[in-house]
């Protein structure tokens, strides 16, 4: 990974996993907890393809495993945010560029619930209980409504930050916002091409034109409406 994208995914990761701990968790909200690491995660995958998302979600979610009050075996959230990431940059479009909300916010909700159902399953592969206490149901239903309330705040601002910070050729060569500079040159370029073929059209047709005016006045005429050519005199 480029210098810039570790940096400011690592600024990100930590500014989420504070605001997640200190704030979020102390809510107190009926169910799961709001999960802004998962919401970062989402947003650079989707910036930065499957391979960054895996690389940053193992990192995020390590660090999640780590930081206190962590209650559950270490590895696990990192798994978790691993196959999330990487999935989540799959669907990153070939363009660079998002045409709706539509694809983001059917991703948040996906990996809220994958996320869930991958964070029991892995528990239940190493015995670890650890929020087994509350249903699944619940957690599954609460998971994904908390994070889909918050996506709209957080995503697409996460999402243009890493796009400022990276450089992206395939955007900037196909012009997808149309408004570049690629796009600007390309209209400099046909308009005037367009302009000086129709002139040219313009100059052959007002030279032909000439051409056939002078030939109709050089033509003889014959008084009397006399025709000359293939017709006898009358």
């Amino acid at each position: 990974m480029r210098l810039n994208r570790i940096l400011l995914s690592t600024l990100l990761v930590v500014v989420a996993l504070v605001a997640q701990v200190s704030v979020l968790a102390r809510l107190n909200l009926p169910g799961a907890v709001p999960d802004l690491l998962l919401l970062v995660v989402l947003g650079l995958a989707l910036v930065y393809g499957h391979t960054g998302g895996a690389l940053i979600g193992f990192a995020a979610g390590l660090l999640a495993d780590f930081a206190p009050p962590a209650d559950h075996a270490a590895g696990r959230y990192a798994l978790v945010l691993c196959v999330i990431g990487y999935l989540a940059g799959l669907a990153r479009p070939e363009t660079g560029q998002l045409r709706s909300a539509t694809g983001p916010m059917l991703v948040v909700v996906a990996a809220a619930i994958g996320s869930t159902l991958l964070y029991a399953g892995v528990g239940s592969l190493v015995g670890d209980d650890a929020g087994g206490h509350a249903g699944l149901a619940e957690l599954l239903f609460t998971a994904a409504l908390y994070d889909l309330l918050l996506a709209p705040f957080t995503v697409p601002l996460i999402m243009a930050v890493a796009r400022r910070t990276d450089h992206d050729p395939r955007v900037d060569s196909t012009g997808g916002t149309g408004t570049g500079t690629g796009g600007d040159t390309g209209h400099r370029w046909l308009t005037p091409s367009r302009r000086t073929a129709r002139g040219t059209r313009l100059g052959k047709a007002a030279r032909n034109g000439s051409r056939g005016g002078l030939l109709t006045k050089g033509r003889p005429t014959k008084p009397g409406g006399i025709k000359v050519k293939g017709v006898k005199r009358l």
